[in-house]
């Protein structure tokens, strides 16, 4: 039903010439901005020596400037143009980010590009055009994608987002989201941050920046000083503990015994639903209260949610329908598979 493009939301400066170093553009993006040159996701990875990313950056952020060129770039490159984009924010900058978002996505673009990264000769320069734009809140993506996409979830439910930077959840009836349940605050990044300073009591860490750390933590081992550690037991550890610090206390503030007479049933997305130790914690907290399941393909499920309802924003029509979501750890662009149409459906008029 829908074809993901993902690559880690990284970037560093680089204006060396770069060639046949990558197998493809989604690998070897590297864009320019103001007459400087980017090396982006795993192109920034491996060429890179400090790739990085702001947590949470605001539209008129150098780093989120970046991601969407990356973006637009594979977008257009896969749908040509015109495309339409829905993409998203926690709730927590919603909206505050929302009207600078759309000003900045909506229009035409310029894009300009190194295609001999992987041997597709040399700078080069492709036109966006974006017919249209809408910014909704990240969790009511996924909830777009657990009713319309492949999961055809019905009645009500709860759905926690656990994303690198924030956490977000919320109740979803068929009537729409119980805006009281809505909840938002830190994500992953306090794991690995735990992690970090863990490992940093008996290992110089070389300089490593958290994005670094985190593609580690993902991996479950990380090579310090020529040495191979494990770090699967320590993560379980502060995977546990931010459950406990962090999850649980803000699942308590938001839900109440009347919500849960309302569903049985949690959905849990983003990032963090790969990790087995914090479901379990999930699994631990509500054994006796509702039934838990993650999500099809948890980390791209905002962005799927996003595409269909661009695809709602044509009239139901999904041949340049596109989902965006430029999350703090990964970027994932969302396209359809096919261009049938989508039933039309309601989104609160509030967002």
């Amino acid at each position: 039903m829908f074809k993901t493009y993902t690559f880690p939301s990284v970037f560093e400066g680089n204006n060396t010439d770069l060639k046949n170093v990558s197998p493809d553009l989604i690998n070897g993006l590297k864009i320019f901005h103001n007459g400087e040159g980017y090396v982006i996701g795993n192109l920034a990875l491996t060429e890179g020596v400090s790739p990085h990313k702001n947590i949470n950056s605001a539209p008129d952020e150098l780093d989120y400037q970046i991601l969407l060129k990356a973006a637009l770039l594979i977008a257009n490159q896969k749908l040509g143009n015109p495309i339409t984009i829905t993409t998203g924010f926690p709730f927590s900058t919603f909206q505050l980010n929302k009207e600078k978002a759309t000003q900045l996505i909506d229009g035409q673009h310029t894009v300009e590009y190194d295609a001999a990264t992987y041997g597709g000769g040399i700078k080069k320069n492709v036109q966006v055009e974006v017919a249209g734009a809408q910014v909704i809140p990240e969790v009511i993506g996924c909830t777009i994608a657990l009713r319309k996409g492949i999961t055809k979830a019905q009645g009500n439910f709860f759905v926690m987002s656990l994303g690198y930077g924030t956490l977000e959840g919320l109740l979803s009836t068929e009537g729409g989201i119980v805006q009281r349940t809505s909840l938002s605050t830190y994500g992953l990044r306090y794991a690995i941050n735990l992690l970090e300073k863990e490992l940093a009591k008996e290992h110089y860490l070389e300089l490593k920046t958290e994005h670094q750390i985190d593609a580690a933590f993902q991996k479950g081992v990380i090579f310090l000083n020529r040495k191979r550690i494990d770090i699967r037991s320590m993560r379980d550890r502060v995977l546990k503990q931010y459950y406990e610090d962090v999850i649980s206390p803000a699942m308590r503030k938001a839900f109440n015994d009347n919500d849960f007479m309302a569903s049985q049933i949690m959905y849990l997305a983003g990032g963090g639903a790969i990790y087995t130790a914090l479901v379990d914690c999930f699994k631990e907290e509500f054994r006796d209260v509702l039934d838990l399941e993650i999500a099809h393909e948890p980390q791209s499920l905002a962005s799927r949610g996003y595409c269909i309802n661009s695809a709602q924003l044509n009239g139901g029509v999904k041949s340049t329908a596109v989902g965006l979501d430029i999350g703090n750890a990964t970027t994932v662009v969302s396209i359809f598979d096919d261009n049938n149409t989508v039933s039309e459906t309601s989104i609160p008029s509030e967002y």
